[in-house]
């Protein structure tokens, strides 16, 4: 028998606003309606999850409010929705409930973490008085500890709280403030017994920036300024942490000031303006393009923004900064050789320097050089992914939001130079296969006047194809390129084998929009050759107002360019020595 104290009755949406004037009393109002009200100030319009009985009670208040709920097949799916949404808007959220649903959505926590997304995770929690007496309810491990979830979360939250009587107002704003301040996610349990909990009106707005101390900036304004006078090549290289801090327009700022040439890391695809004669190509070591190579490398003064080292960021830790005449801006601090200037917002770092490059300081700005065509063959030749990838950089418009899944996908997208004002989505760190479908849903929700292309490999899709149904729930209407090489063809370009371990079911990708519910909002094809891909691609651009799924058929050891050049290299015969 049971003994958790019932969830609230599911009430109407008038009649639950009045419930929650009658609990609040003059000057005050719920705690579920001050954190549906701070999630909103945080500009949070859509919450993904799934219903659970621990947080049907905030779904109740929830419901009829501006914050739309977005159901989802799983708590992952939800995780991944709400960082591709925190990518467009500056945040996300989702419901989860205790335990269960919130381990499910845990990988996709840990990777809005690791890839510095601000998501606001809320889980809907057993009673405090259950919690408090210790006893054994579903969900739990039936030992009375009901921190143990919380705990887990430190490793890959920057906060966390569960929610008191007492203290939830202050506290809830603690946590989102460090959602906000640190862009990594955050945890929130509101105990079932509180939703409807007075608290008191937020009189103060959420975030405020503290003035920056005059000395601090000026400090950073003669040390930058000694470096970048003189300098005859200077050059920027940007990367994702210039988004992920609101610093974009600060950066691109930057850039037109002197000009300057910027180079991106591969986490930093999208971040600058890739159709503009500044962009000097993606930086990734020894890796990239000469001139890419040499606009980095050989510059005597370069402007690091949030540039993040990593293996796959900076192709297997192979890059070359200019030894001593580097100016690195982080979010909240910046280094000049031995030189470091904390507490300095990255913005205010980046207009500093667009002073002092005005009308003093020029770059010498690169000459990349076109990317090939891919050989047309005949319409009727076997697709290949030189084809796939050209027709592709062909299809992209300016303005679309594509979302690149790591593996073949993303070395396709990573070669393509994007139109004006077009936003990547990738996870390249995390590197968490399927993570891109569901977060295509959370662009789409997030941007729906926006055009969202994803381009996913069979494998990953197998793990969240589910959510091709929830595109279609929600209205949503991407162009989703299925790349089909029978399997996990990354993995055999980096290990080749004959294994059959990196196969995969043949699914019959076309007929799942029709097996998971899209029924007349989508459309499906299969492109087998270079005629059939043109024709899908063109019934897409005819469509805009239906979901368009192209399966392109490519050979399991036909891989896009940088790919191949990692594949030969892996599969060249070792040295004598070595065998």
């Amino acid at each position: 028998m049971s003994t958790e104290t019932p969830a609230a009755p599911v009430v109407p949406a008038d009649r639950a606003d009045r419930a929650d004037r009658a609990a609040a009393g003059p000057g005050t109002t719920t705690i579920a309606a001050r954190l549906i009200a701070r999630l909103r100030e945080l500009g949070v319009e859509h919450l993904f999850g799934v219903p659970a009985d621990y947080n049907l009670a905030f779904l109740d208040r929830v419901h009829g409010t501006e914050l739309a709920f977005v159901g989802t097949c799983n708590e992952l799916g939800a995780a991944y929705a709400a960082d591709g949404y925190a990518r467009l808007r500056g945040a996300g959220a989702l419901l989860t409930t205790f335990g269960v649903g919130e381990l499910s959505a845990v990988n996709g926590i840990g990777g809005a973490y690791a890839e510095s997304v601000p998501v606001v995770e809320i889980v809907g929690a057993p009673a405090t008085r259950v919690a408090d007496a210790g006893l054994p309810m579903h969900h739990t491990m039936a030992d009375g500890d009901f921190g143990r979830f919380e705990r887990l979360h430190a490793e890959v939250t920057c906060d966390r709280v569960t929610l008191t009587a007492d203290h939830a107002a202050e506290e809830m704003d603690r946590v989102l403030r460090a959602c906000r301040q640190h862009s990594r996610p955050v945890r929130i349990a509101l105990p079932a017994d509180l939703v409807d909990a007075p608290a008191p009106v937020p009189e103060e707005p959420l975030v405020s920036g503290a003035p920056v101390p005059a000395e601090l900036l000026d400090a950073f304004r003669t040390a930058a300024g000694a470096l970048l006078a003189g300098a005859v090549r200077p050059a920027v290289l940007a990367d994702h942490l210039a988004e992920r801090h609101g610093a974009f327009e600060a950066l691109a700022d930057l850039v037109a000031a002197g000009p300057l040439p910027v180079a991106v890391m591969n986490m930093g695809k999208g971040v600058a303006d890739e159709s503009a004669p500044t962009f000097a190509g993606m930086y990734v070591g020894a890796g990239s393009a000469p001139a890419t190579r040499a606009v980095v490398e050989d510059a005597d003064c370069l402007i690091a923004v949030g540039v993040l080292i990593s293996d796959g960021n900076s192709g297997g830790f192979s890059h070359a900064f200019p030894a001593g005449r580097t100016i690195d801006v982080q979010p909240y601090h910046a280094r000049i050789g031995d030189a470091s200037f904390p507490g300095l917002p990255m913005d205010q770092a980046l207009a500093v320097l667009t002073d002092l490059v005005k009308g003093s300081v020029r770059g010498v700005l690169p000459v990349l050089p076109a990317r090939p065509a891919a050989p047309a063959g005949a319409p009727d030749e076997p697709l290949t992914q030189a084809v796939l990838w050209d027709r592709f950089a062909a299809f992209v418009r300016p303005g679309d939001v594509v979302a690149a899944e790591q593996g073949t996908s993303f070395f396709g997208v990573a070669e393509t130079r994007m139109p004006a004002g077009v936003t990547v989505v990738a996870q390249v760190l995390w590197s968490s296969i399927g993570y891109t479908l569901p977060a295509a849903l959370g662009t789409c929700v997030a941007a729906p006047h926006r055009r969202t292309v994803l381009a996913i490999g069979d494998g990953s899709l197998q793990l969240t194809a589910q959510e091709i149904g929830t595109f279609a729930r929600t209205g949503s209407t991407p162009v989703i390129l299925v790349v089909n090489n029978g399997g996990y063809s990354i993995e055999r370009a980096i290990h080749p084998t004959d294994a059959p371990y990196n196969d995969i079911a043949p699914w019959r990708y076309t007929e799942l929009p029709a097996a998971l519910g899209c029924g007349d909002h989508a459309l499906a094809f299969r492109a087998t050759t270079p005629a059939e891909l043109d024709a899908a691609l063109a019934a897409a651009d005819r469509n805009p107002d239906r979901m368009v799924l192209v399966e392109a058929v490519v050979g399991p050891e036909d891989y896009p360019g940088r790919l191949a050049a990692i594949a030969a290299k892996y599969r060249r015969p070792a040295p004598a020595s070595q065998a």
